[in-house]
Order: C-alpha cells, then sequence, then structure tokens
C-alpha cells in the first residue's frame, strides 16, 4: 500500500542555469515561443517561468540593448568611413576628368555615381578657376580683375 504522502510529494525539477532562464524569458519576449511551450520543453512550471519573466525581463532587454547601441555605433562608424572613401575615390575621378578631358564615370559607373562626380567636377572648376593644357590654374575672381 502506498504512502499517502508519495502522491503530494512536490515533484523534483532540475537546476536551471541564469544562461537557460535569459534565453527562455528572451524567446517568449520575442515571440519564438509560448510560455505553455517553454514549460513543457524546459520541463519548468509555468509559474516558474512567469517570475523569470518579471525577474529577468528587464536584464534580458538591457543585454540585447546594449548589443544593438554597440552594434549601431559600429555601423554607423563604418558608414563614415565608407562614405568618406566613397568622397575620396571621387575626388581622383573628377580630377583625372578634367585633367584627361573623358567622362569616364559617365561610361563605367552607375548613373547616380555619374552624377555625383560630375557635380564634383563643377565645384572644383568653379574653386580653382579652368585648367589649361599644361595644368596650371587660371583664377577668374572679380578681385583678380580689379586690380
Amino acid at each position: 500500500m502506498k504512502n499517502q504522502n508519495e502522491h503530494w510529494q512536490k515533484k523534483k525539477y532540475q537546476k536551471v542555469t541564469l544562461e537557460t532562464k535569459l534565453f527562455v524569458v528572451d524567446q517568449i519576449q520575442n515571440g519564438q515561443i509560448s510560455t505553455n511551450f517553454a514549460s513543457k520543453k524546459y520541463d519548468v512550471p509555468r509559474t516558474t517561468i512567469g517570475y523569470w519573466i518579471k525577474k529577468y525581463s528587464t536584464l534580458v532587454q538591457q543585454n540585447n540593448g546594449m548589443s544593438k547601441n554597440d552594434e549601431i555605433k559600429k555601423l554607423k562608424e563604418k558608414i563614415e568611413e565608407l562614405e568618406f572613401v566613397k568622397d575620396f575615390q571621387q575626388d581622383i575621378i573628377a580630377d583625372m576628368e578634367i585633367i584627361t578631358g573623358v567622362d569616364l564615370a559617365k561610361k563605367s559607373l552607375p548613373k547616380t555615381l555619374a552624377k555625383e562626380i560630375e557635380l564634383k567636377k563643377k565645384n572644383i572648376l568653379k574653386q580653382n578657376g579652368s585648367i589649361n593644357v599644361l595644368g596650371s590654374l587660371n583664377k577668374h575672381s572679380t578681385k583678380d580683375t580689379k586690380h
């Protein structure tokens, strides 16, 4: 005959690591799994998972937020670097087109880039004046002609 206390004994669960708890909370909050599914999958009562959500949800959000902020910062830095490189390369192409008189950009680059280079050429010519065949600058400004 069974002891009556055996039937009411508390079910024993395995200890769950903090990493697993955070992972479960993150999955539930991202809608990847339900609390019921997590309860069955990890053999943990739903009430315990509810407790984890209350206790660890802000920690998960902070961790994700920090890593996302770091990722955004790195991506912004990379964009800035690439914009600088692009700008530098376009300056070189614009200079070469001015010196050689050949429109390299129109022939070999997408229209949007060719337009950007065309604008750069116009700005260079505005700033420097026209370039003669020998490459020396002839500055045309109102200050020079007044003397």
